[in-house]
């Protein structure tokens, strides 16, 4: 099996990149089943449901979040109807959608789970504290397993890493928007990396118009953020797996979008 992971999609040049070269990056790729952040996707914050059905129909199987998902409310009610969009699992269970979901395809079956971290981000419930409910949820026989784990700090990543290492294919971190070099097949079998980056403006301040980031810095007064446009780029991994789970390769992935 081959995943493709696009990570943190942001604001309308990050979109409109991936939707405009997803169906040839499939192709080329040979990727079974793609999964894409959309944590960013509108305006930088949160996705709303049209977002969210552009991106399904461009060739995502999944779409994962993170701590901006109630950004705009107009997503809730496809958050509760969809399957195909997940928010982190360790969200109230009272809140709209689900934490994790599971896509078919071809006689094949990928769980892919969301999970937020704590540190810095304050989720209501911890990720270690929640990660074993959900995989004792899952169907029985699925050994496929991602998890998108958004979170600020490297080391809860990375310890989140080495606690499923040999429970699930791939721990993939996102939400710095900073493609980190530290890619790698954990004993057990686990893919890993604490970032897989971000698909959006990267002449910017992590995806925010770098003017206006430096005058706040410099003023330290409120700013509104508005979404960059220079130097798009697709980033990402890819992930291969065996008929085991196992992970057997993890490559991170970064494509100029013009």
């Amino acid at each position: 099996m081959r995943i493709l992971f696009i990570s943190d999609i942001f604001g309308k040049p990050g979109r409109n990149a991936l939707i405009d070269r997803l169906p040839h990056l499939i192709e080329e790729t040979g990727s079974d089943f793609i999964i894409a952040n959309g944590e960013n996707a509108a305006s930088g914050a949160g996705i709303t449901s049209n977002i969210a059905e552009k991106l399904l129909a461009a060739g995502v199987d999944v779409i994962t979040t993170g701590n901006h998902i109630w950004r705009q409310r107009e997503v809730y009610p496809f958050l509760e109807q969809s399957e195909r969009i997940i928010r982190p699992a360790n969200y109230l269970p009272e809140n709209p959608g689900r934490g994790w979901t599971l896509s078919e395809k071809d006689g094949r079956r990928l769980a892919v789970i969301n999970m937020m971290g704590d540190l810095y981000i304050n989720a209501p419930v911890g990720p270690f504290q929640v990660i074993d409910k959900v995989l004792e949820q899952l169907p029985a026989g699925v050994k496929h397993i991602f998890l998108d784990m958004h979170a600020e700090a490297t080391s809860e990543k990375v310890a989140m890493g080495h606690y499923l290492d040999g429970k699930v294919t791939a721990v993939v971190g996102t939400h710095t928007h900073v493609q980190t070099s530290d890619e790698k097949i954990l004993p057990g079998g686990t893919a890993y990396i604490t970032d897989a980056g971000m698909t959006g403006p990267h002449d910017s301040v992590i995806g925010v118009d770098k003017k206006i980031i430096l005058n706040r810095f410099r003023t330290q007064m409120p700013v509104r953020f508005e979404v960059a446009s220079g130097g798009v780029l697709i980033e990402g991994v890819i992930i291969d797996a065996g008929a085991d789970g196992r992970a057997t390769a993890i490559e991170r992935l970064r494509l100029a979008a013009d």
